[in-house]
């Protein structure tokens, strides 16, 4: 179990990060799902029709809101290009010195010409805790209060609502898994990197321009 930095905690909903789930001040559960992507444009025509009609499908298949989100960030290259320039002076064939030294203006015009971005995607599954009190019944849930005591309850409700929240993520990462697409649960570690990152950019030393979540459009 772990919580979030207290100036964190001050600009996301979120209480505590647990078990591989953001847990909201509100009581709801979210998953993070981080998925591969596919070169859409090499694909053949039949291909591409393929993939768009198992994605209709998938869509068609939600009973359930999910957030699908994209990270853009502009890659900071001066790294790669230090080492190459180091691999260049080291070199002893002078062939290759040569091939490395042209490689080397290549990237870097490369790199000044246009911005090389980095995308990353990211299916956001909710589950609240109205669905599991319509699923349960209300009433039931306030007799399990007055005689569990709201501790045990609490420790109790948290794996029953994580349970139905990973049938959803099952459910997506087989839908997706037909369109040759792998989608993995962020374990808590991953989570917590995550969010740190999104709101301290600037100690990303191998990226730069950032987005944050507000940027990303990320919903919690």
């Amino acid at each position: 179990m772990s919580t979030l930095g207290s100036s964190s905690q001050l600009l996301v909903p979120i209480k505590e990060i647990r078990e591989g789930v953001l847990v909201l001040k509100t009581g709801a559960l979210r998953a993070v799902l981080l998925i591969s992507s596919i070169n859409f444009a090499l694909k053949s025509n039949e291909e591409q029709e393929a993939i768009i009609a198992r994605f209709q499908e998938f869509l068609n298949s939600l009973d359930f809101s999910a957030q699908i989100v994209i990270q853009s960030r502009k890659l900071n290259m001066e790294k790669y290009l230090e080492r190459i320039k180091e691999m260049e002076k080291i070199q002893e064939n002078e062939l290759l010195r040569i091939q490395t030294a042209e490689y080397y203006s290549f990237i870097k015009e490369l790199v000044s010409s246009m911005n090389i971005m980095n995308k990353t995607f990211y299916v956001i599954i909710p589950y609240s805790m109205g669905e599991s009190a319509k699923k349960k019944g209300i009433l039931n849930l306030f007799k399990e209060t007055a005689t569990k005591g709201m501790t045990q309850v609490d420790e109790q409700r948290f794996h029953q609502i994580k349970s139905q929240l990973w049938q959803r993520v099952d459910h997506i990462a087989a839908s997706l898994s037909s369109m040759s697409i792998r989608a993995v649960p962020l374990n808590t570690e991953e989570l917590i990197e995550l969010f740190y990152k999104l709101y301290n950019p600037g100690e990303d030393s191998d990226k730069v321009g950032a987005s944050t979540p507000e940027e990303m459009g990320l919903q919690l």
